[in-house]
């Protein structure tokens, strides 16, 4: 990534102050409506309790992801060829994972493998149902810091490029096609073309326009930044093999 397009990456983040404070405050209203809910959910699931504030202070007490200039961020995005604004986006609360990741049929059978994980909700959401659930982040001192705390409730969260993760045993897999350059969104697709025909494959706010990945269905819910359109695709490639 050249400087240019570091400064204009966190450039879009320099708002003028009464937008900037709008922002902020619909932020803040978003994220204490998704936390009370989370937090009702979470009373039918105790086990998941913990893991779930655990997250939450460890990203609140230091994130990788706010120091955009450090040696870890402009490494990892040079090796992969992806700019800032690609990696920074609001989390998805738990009761939207889970309206969506029903509506997918995921279940106890299921292997649900999150692109570009976060903080871990959707991987909780995974486990609530039943199902295995594997997240890849790309910075390592995230996944220090994040990993340990959903390791005891059966999750692993493990370092990586999404572009390179082993897809082959999902039977789902959830990622964000939010600020995607087109050069990323053909890395994704080529890397999601080594899962199994039938795996389903779930986006945020934009569907995967590949004949190979056919639109089941797309669902309306809440994110922390808004009401957003999840997509709902199945695997289903056309070519021999």
């Amino acid at each position: 990534m050249g400087r240019a397009e570091d400064e204009e990456d966190l450039a879009a983040y320099d708002l003028p102050w009464p937008a900037r404070l709008v922002v902020q405050l619909w932020a803040l209203v978003l994220g204490l409506v998704t936390r009370l809910t989370d937090a009702l959910l979470l009373l039918g699931r105790p086990a998941l309790a913990r893991p779930y504030v655990g997250l939450w202070l460890a990203e609140r007490l230091r994130s990788p992801y706010r120091a955009r200039r450090s040696f870890e961020v402009v490494r990892a995005l040079q090796a992969t060829g992806q700019r800032m604004r690609e990696l920074i986006y609001g989390e998805t609360p738990l009761m939207s994972a889970l309206w969506v990741f029903r509506r997918a049929g995921v279940g106890r059978a299921s292997v649900v493998v999150d692109l570009g994980a976060g903080r871990g909700r959707v991987l909780l959401a995974a486990r609530w149902l039943g199902a295995r659930a594997r997240g890849v982040e790309l910075l390592a001192e995230h996944v220090t810091r994040m990993a340990p705390w959903l390791a005891p409730v059966g999750i692993s969260l493990v370092e990586g490029d999404a572009a390179q993760a082993d897809v082959t045993d999902a039977t789902h897999v959830f990622l964000n096609w939010l600020a995607l350059t087109p050069q990323t969104k053909a890395r994704l697709v080529a890397r999601l073309r080594t899962c199994a025909p039938g795996t389903r494959v779930l986006t945020v706010l934009h569907p995967i326009e590949d004949g190979d990945f056919v639109r089941l269905s797309g669902h309306t819910v809440l994110f922390t930044w808004g009401l957003e359109r999840v997509w709902l695709h199945e695997y289903r490639p056309s070519g021999p093999g």
